[in-house]
């Protein structure tokens, strides 16, 4: 029998949930949408990785990071021998486009946290990253320069989850040299695995 490249089928509770951000009409974001963003990746995996929301591409094909900075962060987790479809659950704060890819509101991380939340649930993760600020804010309610926080560990929910740099910022940072941003993200990497690793 021929293997195929679609991904497996979600479980019901996910597939739910999918219905239920398709139908979602909490904030004004919805009325600007292609389609919602809600997930890709392994919903059995140890890892979430949680972005800002979805940019043109994602908004597009209907799955978070598969733009360019999607395509650096699949690098970023293969470089710690993580696989982003097989070993991690992406998703982002907010599930529809903001205009003109600015960062969503207050009012509008809050109307999706919701569904953030019963990710979380769902997924069960044991780590969770949170890449950039937004992501940050929107899930853990804190804000402050990611430059500041990143490679810190927090709990949430009784889980660790950490803040790094967004694959964005990388892309317009890309110097590999020791204490740039690019080495830092490794480091936060490297720590983010280990922590995995142990379980």
């Amino acid at each position: 029998m021929p293997q195929s490249d679609a991904p497996p089928p979600l479980p019901a509770a996910l597939a739910n949930l999918a219905q239920a951000c398709a139908a979602c009409r909490r904030c004004p974001l919805a009325a600007g949408r292609q389609q919602v963003v809600v997930s890709r990746g392994n919903p059995a995996a140890d890892l979430m990785v949680i972005g800002e929301g979805p940019g043109a591409q994602e908004d597009e094909q209907g799955r978070p990071f598969v733009g360019r900075a999607g395509q650096l962060l699949d690098q970023m987790l293969a470089s710690v021998g993580i696989d982003s479809n097989r070993d991690a659950y992406i998703c982002n704060v907010v599930k529809c486009r903001p205009p003109d890819n600015r960062k969503p509101t207050p009012a509008e991380m809050a109307a999706c946290r919701p569904w953030l939340e019963t990710q979380l649930e769902l997924i069960q993760p044991a780590v969770v990253l949170l890449a950039g600020a937004t992501a940050l804010e929107g899930a853990l309610g804190e804000r402050g320069a990611i430059t500041k926080l990143r490679g810190q560990w927090r709990s949430w929910q009784g889980r660790w989850a950490m803040p790094i740099f967004h694959p964005s910022y990388l892309l317009r940072n890309p110097s590999r040299a020791e204490g740039s941003p690019k080495w830092l993200t490794w480091q936060d990497l490297k720590a983010m695995k280990q922590r995995l690793d142990e379980g």
